[in-house]
């Protein structure tokens, strides 16, 4: 059976995966046209432009080569964000130091990727607060970033974020709670709320 057209002939997500464990590389096509962009939006509010490209390409070669090792194929989307915070890990000790890691986000590229879904042009108004979620953003550290990206612009739930991150809810709970009030903070000293 050719699976070039997965969604064309009825296979779901999981069987997907599981023709890609054996190597079915246009199942795996399938796979990466279908979190490509997740995974870029997710490591570039992580990690900023520089090196995005590498970097999802390490994800998915690292997610190809280690297909065959995932023993739950219905838990592939969180084992992809696992290896995507990994990724952007790894980038994290490339650079040393927080202090020294480059997470500058512009503003204009978060535009492309939230226009991308949209039809029609965005106002100026959406504009302005999407600079201001880039911009909050960068002040968070790694880790208060990452929960807030996978839990409130990916819309995971706080146990896959767990999971994903390889902490305990509580603390999944508590990084969006300081991740919120450091947000908040921000968005007072820029003027937007009072």
């Amino acid at each position: 059976m050719s699976k070039v057209l997965a969604d064309d002939q009825g296979i779901n997500e999981q069987q997907m995966v599981e023709l890609s464990q054996q190597g079915d590389a246009a199942s795996f096509r399938h796979l990466y046209r279908r979190y490509q962009q997740r995974v870029r939006s997710t490591l570039y509010q992580l990690c900023g432009q520089q090196m995005l490209d590498d970097l999802v390409q390490d994800v998915f070669l690292r997610v190809w080569k280690g297909l065959p090792k995932l023993k739950n194929s219905s838990y592939f989307s969180t084992w992809l964000y696992r290896i995507t915070w990994n990724v952007a890990q790894d980038q994290r000790k490339k650079y040393g130091q927080m202090s020294q890691f480059q997470t500058d986000i512009a503003p204009d590229e978060t535009i492309k990727y939230i226009d991308s879904k949209s039809v029609e042009m965005p106002n100026l108004l959406h504009l302005h607060y999407q600079d201001l979620v880039a911009r909050g953003l960068q002040s968070l550290s790694l880790e208060q970033r990452a929960v807030l990206v996978l839990h409130d612009l990916e819309d995971l739930p706080q146990k896959e974020v767990a999971e994903i991150l390889n902490i305990p809810v509580g603390t999944v709970k508590s990084r969006l709670f300081n991740g919120h009030t450091a947000m908040r903070k921000f968005l007072q000293q820029e003027g937007e709320i009072i």
